[in-house]
């Protein structure tokens, strides 16, 4: 049975969901050989910061955020000495502090860092950071961020194998769809030669809104309302989400070593209701697309707006739909299809992440 201590570093949306989904799924994931586990630090931007390796209280500390209070009423007496002025410790400190008194303490659960912070788009700061001190203090990691896979992942990947640690990131590109770990469990011995899809709900969204005779400027609005859109509506808008998710697909399902800066890339800003309208008038709809290609011994990928048939399957995916097209030589093309995605599909690829761990256990020890 695989009885992980978690370190959540981040404790938004997604890691309180995260941590709700354990517990509403106990049973359910004790047949998957994933039972008691215990959260034995928290580390967020606005709400300070807990460490308690006997385990935190979670129900106290998902109440304390969500009322907006510090996280630091719950944590263990060991180190209330920082509540005397002392600094609150970063997400990277958090990790090697709790490593280090797990160590001393001689505790034999595997910890697991459980990664979901914020994008950065200039270089993937402070998650790339995060995994690689979670790595190197021996943890496993799981992410639901796309950033470290999208700038540094031949380094984190290497960084796991070495250390005999699982770094796994289900959530970084289609929400709980698996891809991923489709490809790495499912498709041996498979080489993808491409890929190309319709990856960003936001703009996807948008498009369909002005569709149907909204405006641009109120259907953004209602995505950020709704919480989907990125906190800085730029990476959506501009293609640098897409960009991101691109470039996390080119290097681990194609072997690139790129980063989102790399990226063909326009957004869709340039659009209005009357440009998309104009090509559903025509027979036709716009995309976002992202599209991978193996190209003179390299792999080159692009982001862009393309107008295409209405019977094409990226032209029918309306609202929040995404797909994901991959081209590869033994099975050739096929598809996957995400109807409806959001918070509790992000959070549970964290879930599928931590079982992936569970069931690997034995061979990473």
């Amino acid at each position: 049975m695989f009885s992980p201590d978690l370190v959540l570093v981040g404790f938004g949306n997604v890691g309180r969901r995260f941590v709700r989904l354990l517990e509403e799924r106990a049973s359910e994931l004790r047949d998957a050989h994933l039972a008691d586990w215990r959260v034995v630090g928290i580390a967020t931007a606005r709400h300070g910061s807990a460490r308690d390796l006997r385990g935190l209280d979670v129900a106290r500390s998902l109440d304390l955020v969500e009322r907006g209070q510090s996280l630091e009423a719950i944590e263990a007496p060991e180190w209330a000495g920082r509540k005397r002025g002392a600094p609150v410790p970063s997400g990277v400190q958090l990790i090697e502090q709790v490593a280090e008194a797990a160590r001393e303490a001689g505790s034999t659960r595997p910890i697991v860092v459980v990664e979901t912070t914020l994008l950065d788009i200039g270089a993937g700061q402070p998650g790339v950071d995060h995994v690689r001190a979670g790595l190197r203090a021996g943890a496993h990691v799981i992410t639901a961020n796309k950033g470290p896979v999208a700038f540094a992942y031949a380094e984190l990947n290497s960084l796991a194998r070495t250390a005999g640690r699982g770094f796994l990131f289900e959530g970084a590109v289609m929400d709980g769809i698996p891809i991923f770990n489709m490809v790495r469990q499912t498709l041996p011995a498979v080489t993808i030669n491409g890929f190309s899809g319709v990856v960003n709900s936001t703009t996807n969204f948008i498009i369909t809104a002005m569709e149907n005779g909204r405006e641009f400027a109120a259907s953004l609005a209602e995505m950020q309302a709704a919480g989907i859109a990125e906190a800085d509506a730029s990476l959506d808008v501009d293609g640098w989400d897409a960009a991101a998710k691109a470039s996390a697909l080119a290097n681990v399902l194609m072997g690139a070593r790129m980063t989102p800066q790399q990226v063909e890339r326009t957004g869709i800003g340039h659009l209005t209701g009357a440009h998309v309208r104009a090509a559903v008038n025509l027979g036709r709809r716009m995309k976002l697309v992202a599209r991978g290609e193996r190209r003179e011994g390299r792999v080159v990928v692009r982001v862009g707006v393309e107008e295409l048939p209405a019977d094409h399957l990226f032209a029918t995916l309306g609202g929040q739909q995404n797909a994901l097209l991959l081209e590869t030589d033994l099975l050739g093309e096929f598809a996957v299809v995400q109807l409806g995605g959001g918070l509790t599909q992000t959070a549970y690829a964290l879930v599928t992440d931590l079982v992936a761990i569970a069931r690997d256990y034995r061979n990473l020890t």
